[in-house]
């Protein structure tokens, strides 16, 4: 069993990283460590639903304190900027880092305080740190120390449009167009007029300029238009991706494409012509379902795909890139059928 500590329990992609831990046959909770306002706390105080689940007290955190529990792995949900200054100081007592902020994901550090909001202060490690997107990037997700896990947007983006930009599908010298729709978990626990039940609507929001979108681009390869929207639901994305082809591209060469990529993936789904994906349908697992339409007379094609925001969007993947790096089953702790 491989020991894990879990950091930022509170928030959404915490509570979803903690379940999946606790169910997971290869590891084990070495311990819960948050805040200073909930350091100290029950966990069923911070998080009732886990009440007669997990009998755990919350810890504050420090590298030292994560250390002393003997976890070899440490799990950060929590901000961009503590997530920088920990990272380092766990990778220092020898306990591996999966983080599910921001704080490692752009390989230009002059991008973090416009796109982040703060100047990134351990640049050093940026270039070590491997990209979790399992389906795309496995090997270096063995061989790190600190695996920086994708942003949701990013996810539902990345997967579906790297493989055609690598086999020259799409058109260089045109953008690739994106209209996304998250859930209101998206936006985190954190009370907002916005967000709150009786105010929520669809709706844009970060028009021209998502903290996502040069990571799309750093990943794809890709010259990026992203325009996010808020949903009245309470999780999941659909991103709609409008892309120009190559003359003579047709819908098959491009599910070619896809499935040559992913036809081995166990959590992507190309669907089949006239099917699409759906918030549903992928609610609460770790799949990624993928719609192709293609319009040969406009050289055009549309991309449509679906996922859980906290899971194949964040703690979820979080989990498939422990399996990756430890080279086990990816399915493991997250669908039947995984071998332990």
């Amino acid at each position: 069993m491989t020991r894990v500590a879990l950091v930022g329990v509170g928030g959404y992609t915490g509570q979803e990283a903690l379940r999946l831990v606790l169910g997971h046959p290869r590891l084990k909770l070495a311990g819960l460590f948050g805040s200073p306002d909930t350091a100290g706390k029950p966990l069923e105080e911070v998080v009732p639903s886990f009440r007669g689940i997990a009998q755990e007290t919350i810890r504050e955190t420090s590298a030292k304190s994560i250390a002393d529990t003997g976890a070899e792995v440490a799990i950060l949900a929590t901000p961009h900027e503590l997530s920088m200054r920990l990272a380092p100081e766990l990778l220092g007592v020898g306990v591996k880092v999966f983080d599910l902020s921001g704080a490692f994901r752009l390989s230009d550090p002059s991008l973090y305080p416009t796109y982040y909001g703060f100047t990134h202060e351990t640049t050093d490690l940026i270039a070590s740190a491997a990209y979790g997107l399992p389906e795309l990037f496995a090997a270096k997700i063995k061989e790190a120390r600190l695996i920086t896990l994708p942003g949701c947007y990013a996810t539902s983006v990345i997967l579906p449009v790297t493989p055609l930009v690598r086999e020259g599908v799409l058109d260089s010298e045109r953008p690739v167009v994106i209209d996304a729709t998250s859930g209101v978990s998206g936006a985190g626990r954190g009370a907002n007029a916005r967000t709150s039940f009786c105010e929520v609507s669809q709706s844009p929001y970060g028009v021209g300029f998502h903290r996502h979108t040069p990571e799309m681009s750093q990943y794809t390869g890709a010259d990026i238009v992203f325009t996010p929207h808020l949903g009245p639901y309470d999780r999941g994305i659909l991103s709609t991706i409008h892309a120009d082809l190559q003359p003579g591209v047709t819908r098959e060469r491009v599910v070619q494409t896809l499935e040559a990529a992913y036809g081995d993936q166990p959590f992507v789904r190309i669907l089949p012509s006239g099917q699409w994906p759906s918030v549903n349908g992928v609610q609460r697992t770790n799949m990624i379902d993928i719609g192709v339409h293609v319009d040969e007379r406009r050289h055009h094609m549309i991309l449509i795909s679906a996922i859980d925001n906290l899971l194949k969007g964040a703690s979820g993947q979080g989990i498939q890139a422990v399996n990756t790096h430890f080279g086990w089953d990816q399915r493991l702790g997250l669908m039947p059928g995984g071998e332990a």
